[in-house]
């Protein structure tokens, strides 16, 4: 019935998707007020390093080594979780 009738989703994909939803907000809530804002300004807004570091006040280095230092922890978060 599948064939025929294809929804164009999968399951599976959907499930992985929440999942990895799921566990990328808990990583977030454990982070510090500043770099979680920082993180979800430029992944979820998509401002610009300059933008950011404008907003809060910080040099455009701060920011990329926020970015880093925060990717490289949801990295681990995920490695740990077995999601990576």
């Amino acid at each position: 019935l599948s064939d025929c009738l294809d929804s164009g989703s999968n399951v599976e994909h959907e499930i992985e998707i929440k999942e990895l939803t799921r566990f990328i907000r808990e990583f977030l809530a454990t982070l510090e007020k500043e770099p979680r804002y920082i993180f979800i300004a430029r992944y979820w807004y998509v401002a610009s390093i300059e933008e950011i570091a404008g907003k809060f006040g910080f040099t455009p280095s701060k920011v990329k080594m926020s970015l880093m230092r925060t990717r490289n922890q949801l990295k681990n978060y995920l490695e740990v979780n077995e999601l990576c």
